[in-house]
């Protein structure tokens, strides 16, 4: 038995394997995105962040398609059906770059709209009941901050100047005994929103373009299996006998 046919189609069903686990797992990673992200979407100005959120489930909807075909083409040294194999793990293997590619970009593009679109927001904060009004006191209750830079920044807002000069009550370490006024600053968060909101995003993006490398990197050694297979069995290499008879 060829050692290197051998080790390829070790390979290649592993491969195949890992395409369906991979199936689920990317898709979890891609609706993890989404799901974080929408949490902060009236402070997220770019709506093409989602881009790669996007491109990682329609990965996954195709690697539990074709994660049969990969078993099946190999058992039986298909040479057509490894061709088709080949074809769709570098289609996969091309869109997995393009989400990295589509990852680094956001990142650094993260923090140039992020102060703005934050500015906007909660200068219309107007109390709890309100639509970004509940994102506001969601971000600074959820991040444990206060403010877009600290709690002065409330200073420049109409509810500031409204409210006898105090800061939403999310703005409060602890409800019970916290007005939201500025002149209390150790029952306040200290950090300001945008520097967690940033740091936030940058991890999730960090994390799912860790998981697409990985993955990318699977796929360049199941593409490479495939030639060897498929260069072995068209050579009528003597002593050669496949694998699955």
């Amino acid at each position: 038995m060829d050692c290197g046919i051998v080790t390829s189609k070790t390979i290649l069903l592993f491969l195949s394997l890992i395409f369906l686990g991979a199936g689920a797992v990317l898709a979890y990673v891609g609706a993890y995105m989404i799901e974080r992200f929408s949490n902060f979407q009236s402070f997220i100005q770019d709506e093409y962040t989602l881009i790669p959120a996007a491109i990682i489930i329609g990965i996954s909807v195709v690697m539990f398609i074709f994660g049969l075909l990969g078993c099946c083409a190999t058992i039986w040294e298909s040479r057509m059906g490894l061709s088709f194999f080949f074809v769709i793990i570098f289609i996969i293997f091309a869109a997995e770059v393009a989400a990295l590619v589509f990852g680094f970009v956001y990142k650094g593009m993260l923090n140039g709209g992020l102060e703005k679109s934050m500015n906007v927001v909660f200068g219309k904060y107007n109390g709890p009941e309100g639509g970004d009004s509940k994102a506001v006191d969601y971000l600074q209750t959820q991040l444990q901050c206060c403010g877009v830079k600290n709690y002065t920044s409330w200073s420049n807002t109409t509810w500031f100047n409204s409210h006898n000069s105090t800061v939403p009550l999310s703005c409060c370490k602890n409800s019970t005994h916290c007005t939201g006024r500025v002149d209390q600053p150790d029952l306040l968060y200290g950090e300001g929103c945008e520097s967690k909101l940033e740091q936030l995003l940058q991890d999730v993006l960090t994390y799912a373009t860790l998981v697409i490398l990985g993955f990318a990197l699977i796929k360049l050694f199941g593409m490479l299996s495939v030639c060897v297979i498929t260069c072995k069995t068209g050579s009528q290499r003597s002593g050669y006998q496949p694998l699955y008879a």
